[in-house]
């Protein structure tokens, strides 16, 4: 399997344990189930009049209250048959997946049915994420309850859900993100007879015999089920993807095709094409380009598709033999072909052996730790040619403790990865993991050796992060001081997991959140803890708020002041004193830098990420240990964020996308946003 290093922004919170882990050992070395069997589905239309009040009623009052839906066995809720024609899409509220995936993806998406198998938090993370994508239907399967060690990972289940079924508990919530798509439930034993009117199975918590079974049949489907397989186990997870034995992918990037203005091209063989110098060439060896308006050599401009080498900044050689063609006399255009990708997966089955055993290791006991790197060396050693020179049982014994613990930054984290492969699988757009990912967090483990009756339970609702981390930085964690800086996309997936680690939320703690942006429908789609009640309404108020339903425990201020220099009257010296970490969820790279620069100056620990599209990028600045942000410079802002060019714009690409965008809201016109900034001001 490979490890990939990767960060995506559903992560970042997993370096603050590193943070203050670290700034601990500083200050040490300074001063020493249901008995029906038939899925059931939920539609709950009466949301979009709902208040937040509703939020807290219970599943069955709150149905109660919503006329014109049937009722079946067991008083559940039951969803007519949707539409078989595809839904419109609300440009209002995927305007930012529209401008990713394009129209044709997001149809395929829509007309998608998905099942989730395991509500942990993994399960629930992957659930929300396609919620929120739009998928036609996401079902939920669990057959066990909820208990009090759900509520490390689990953003959805409160104390007043222990003993209810773990996917029934779940569909209320869920349900709120987005009520366009069908959310039902499974709560019997999954067989492979369920799997068939699904396009994607996803399964976070089953046995590996199961998972086996289940992907031999979606995999020898007609037409293939695209099956994926994950799980996390404490600071470890992987994921397994299987699309079928020939799997498409109409577009591996989900980039423009690039292109070149030429400026010559040589009577060779091969021939050699120079482009303007303005901008730099994407092209890549084996690439395929077209030509065009190509004046002289006028046999390039047939249309045909063809392969390039030698690939440089401004210049690439073509594999063909021009000597025989005209001379060419100026100009033409060299544009990228993307030509679709077949993948031809393998099933679990042939990928893995049996397992050995059949339980997960108990936290902090040695006894288990030694079974598991006992049978690990037994693998090890009947493994032929694969075997390796050391199994390392220090790794193993930390697997062993947490192999219980669904933490929620892990969970999120694949939560964002599966979410994404399920839209690939269903939409065929994006090249899908082939077929193993591995990630773990070892460095995010404190650095002291600790006593096993550290990571033992407390009965409390962090008794699995406590079995991970230990009991003594779960108190760190929960006395932090924290500023957050800004509460869109990314800011409201920092609270809900800062909430869930409970960070922030003992007798010393604080969380600090501002932005001065307000709620849109366009933030509907992916700032989760928004509904369509809250337009209009603050976004830091909004998000506190919701955050503070997720764990009560959480001592929280929302404020709505912009981070920079006019407010040093609000953010004092003696609030950036105060901070433990600070945490940037922001939109533009002046801003970063101003953080940056009073994170730099007070010395405190900077977690910083940013997404664009389908990209993102997280860092993390210690102090004294890693370079700081502004170390280092990004490449200039091509198009100006939308929340930015609504609350505030300020300079001409600013004002020119807010007049697009205006002009498109009074026309109904869908006109090229990058046609519009690439007007040049004189």
């Amino acid at each position: 399997m490979l490890k990939l290093g990767l960060g995506p922004g559903f992560m970042i919170l997993l370096p603050i344990f590193v943070a203050i882990a670290i700034k601990e050992k500083e200050s040490e070395n300074n001063s020493a189930k249901d008995s029906s069997s038939v899925i059931k589905k939920h539609r709950i239309d009466c949301y979009l009049e709902s208040t937040a009040a509703n939020i807290e009623k219970n599943n069955s009052s709150f149905i109660g209250e919503c006329s014109g839906i049937s009722r079946e066995s067991g008083g559940v809720l039951n969803m007519a048959p949707g539409d078989s024609n595809p839904a419109e899409i609300d440009e209002d509220l995927h305007s930012r997946q529209l401008a990713v995936y394009g129209r044709e993806t997001m149809r395929r998406l829509f007309a998608s049915n998905v099942l989730v198998s395991g509500m942990q938090g993994l399960g629930v993370e992957i659930a929300k994420n396609l919620v929120l994508a739009g998928v036609k239907s996401v079902t939920l399967h669990d057959e066990g309850v909820v208990e009090l060690w759900d509520l490390s990972s689990n953003f959805i289940f409160s104390e007043n859900d222990v003993g209810k079924n773990k996917a029934l508990a779940s569909v209320q919530k869920l349900q709120e993100l987005n009520n366009a798509v069908v959310i039902s439930t499974l709560t019997t034993e999954l067989t492979k007879e369920h799997l068939s009117k699904f396009q994607a199975v996803v399964l976070t918590d089953v046995t590996l015999e199961k998972a086996i079974e289940f992907n031999d049949y979606c995999h020898d489907h007609k037409p293939p089920i695209s099956f994926i397989k994950a799980e996390v186990r404490g600071l470890f997870g992987s994921v397994f993807c299987d699309f079928g034995p020939e799997f498409s992918v109409f577009d591996v990037d989900g980039e423009e095709p690039h292109a070149g203005i030429i400026a010559f091209i040589s009577n060779d063989n091969p021939a050699l094409v120079s482009c303007v110098d303005d901008e730099r060439l994407e092209f890549q060896d084996g690439d395929l380009v077209v030509f065009s308006e190509v004046k002289g050599m006028t046999e390039l401009n047939d249309g045909k598709p063809r392969k390039i080498k030698n690939a440089r900044a401004y210049s690439f050689t073509l594999e063909e033999d021009t000597s025989n063609f005209g001379i060419h006399e100026k100009g033409g255009i060299a544009t990228q072909v993307k030509e679709p990708k077949l993948l031809n997966f393998k099933t679990l089955r042939e990928a893995i052996k049996d397992p050995e055993m059949c339980r997960f290791p108990v936290a902090g006991s040695e006894e288990d730790a030694q079974k598991l790197v006992s049978i690990a060396s037994l693998i090890n050693e009947n493994s032929g040619d694969g075997r390796v020179e050391d199994i390392n049982p220090k790794l193993l014994r930390h697997f062993a403790f947490g192999a219980r613990a669904v933490l929620n930054p892990m969970a999120a984290m694949f939560g964002g990865i599966v979410g994404q492969e399920v839209v690939k699988a269903c939409s065929g757009k994006f090249h899908p993991l082939f077929q193993f990912f591995y990630f773990d967090s070892l460095e995010s483990l404190p650095t002291a050796n600790l006593d096993p009756s550290e990571f033992l339970p407390l009965n409390s609702r962090y008794d699995a992060q406590i079995s991970v981390f230990g009991s003594k930085l779960q108190k760190k964690l929960e006395d932090a001081n924290l500023f957050v800086v800004g509460s869109g996309a990314l800011g409201c997936e920092f609270l809900k997991n800062l909430a869930m680690m409970g960070v922030s939320c003992g007798e010393q703690g604080k969380l600090t959140i501002t932005d001065d942006d307000v709620i849109e429908k366009s933030n509907l789609s992916r700032q989760f803890l928004f509904r369509d009640w809250n337009i209009g309404q603050a976004k830091s108020t909004v998000a506190a708020s919701a955050a503070a339903l997720i764990n009560p425990c959480l001592k929280i201020e929302a404020l709505q002041n912009r981070v920079n220099p006019e407010t040093e009257n609000v953010f004092d010296d003696t609030f950036w004193e105060n901070l433990t970490v600070v945490v940037n969820a922001l939109d533009n790279v002046n801003a970063r830098l101003y953080v940056d620069q009073r994170c730099l100056y007070f010395q405190k620990p900077l977690l910083e990420s940013g997404t664009l599209g389908a990209k993102c990028n997280t860092q993390m600045v210690i102090p004294h240990l890693t370079e700081n942000y502004g170390a280092s410079r990004d490449p200039p802002e091509k198009q100006a964020p939308m929340c930015t060019v609504h609350s505030f714009p300020h300079n001409i690409n600013h004002c020119l996308t807010w007049a697009l965008s205006e002009f498109e809201g009074f026309s109904g016109e869908n006109t090229s946003r990058s046609e519009c900034l690439s007007i040049k001001p004189s």
